[in-house]
């Protein structure tokens, strides 16, 4: 390599780095505007709805491009892609539900426990026993609990965390035994049949409008399609801790987008409970081992 050459490519680490910051910092956002586009047809959808058409949208943009090759898979490669997509329609199914509930910033924060508690057990140190201690403070902080909290709302938002659980370590199990991408893009297929007679039933049943249906599609598009390419993107950028880091920017992006387009207001003690579970997340990543 030429002195040149040294000096271009030096030069280019940052920029790369920063390129794909910016690349997940837009992932995050697209997310829960999508988020947020999907709770607009609650009322006439309701959750359930919402999903199917977004795992609908999802499969029919990421089966053409991916193409996975359904024949060729054995049942040791179907059964994790099964479950796989049974955690990925759980996980979202839970999280809309709960953000009826409860709200959009309070509802992402309780699902960002799921990774958070990966990668504590992927840590395996002291310090990770902080981070546990800082993010169950953060739960009581954000949730309040008092005989009026909404129970069954902060509950969806642990099983959609439970299930982000899962499908962190089906994705790891999948990607080790399909290659490339094809077994997430097939989970999508699955999960999107397994949702498509809910869809017909909604649609069949009653009468949807327009409006309702371009926010689901919209969440389809700006929490499925968009992120998941330019996590594939970032992820290629950037190191696998500062991309866990930066991921947690999703509740603070959750609670300022529900405050600001769904008038989902939060208290000063909610508040600081999703800082502290953001930095949780935080501290948890960065106490993971180099080799982890």
């Amino acid at each position: 390599m030429s002195e040149s050459s040294a000096v271009i490519g030096s030069g280019g680490l940052p920029s790369r780095k920063a390129g794909g910051a910016a690349t997940l910092l837009a992932s995050a956002l697209s997310s829960q505007l999508g988020a947020a586009s999907g709770s607009l047809a609650f009322p006439v959808m309701g959750p359930v709805g919402v999903v199917a058409v977004r795992q609908l949208v999802a499969a029919a943009v990421l089966l053409p491009i991916v193409r996975p090759r359904l024949r060729d898979l054995s049942w040791r490669q179907w059964w994790p892609v099964l479950l796989l997509a049974l955690a990925f329609g759980t996980m979202n199914l839970g999280l809309y539900a709960s953000i009826q509930r409860i709200g959009l910033g309070l509802a992402v924060t309780l699902e960002f426990l799921g990774p958070l508690a990966v990668a504590l057990i992927s840590s395996r140190r002291k310090a990770s026993a902080l981070c546990a201690v800082t993010a169950g403070v953060g739960v009581v902080a954000i949730t309040q609990p008092d005989a009026s909290m909404d129970f069954v709302g902060i509950g969806l938002g642990l099983v959609a965390a439970c299930s982000w659980a899962s499908y962190i370590l089906l994705n790891r199990t999948v990607g080790q035994r399909i290659q490339g991408i094809q077994g997430t893009a097939a989970a999508t297929g699955v999960s999107a049949t397994l949702f498509l007679p809910v869809a017909v039933v909604i649609f069949l049943s009653q009468p949807v409008d327009g409006f309702a249906v371009l926010c689901a599609v919209g969440a389809g598009l700006l929490a499925s399609v968009l992120p998941y390419v330019a996590d594939l993107i970032a992820l290629r950028r950037v190191p696998a801790n500062l991309f866990g880091v930066l991921m947690s920017i999703n509740p603070v992006f959750a609670a300022i987008i529900g405050a600001m387009v769904l008038h989902q207001e939060l208290g000063v003690g909610q508040w600081a409970g999703i800082a502290l579970i953001v930095a949780a997340n935080a501290g948890a990543l960065l106490l993971r081992p180099r080799h982890a």
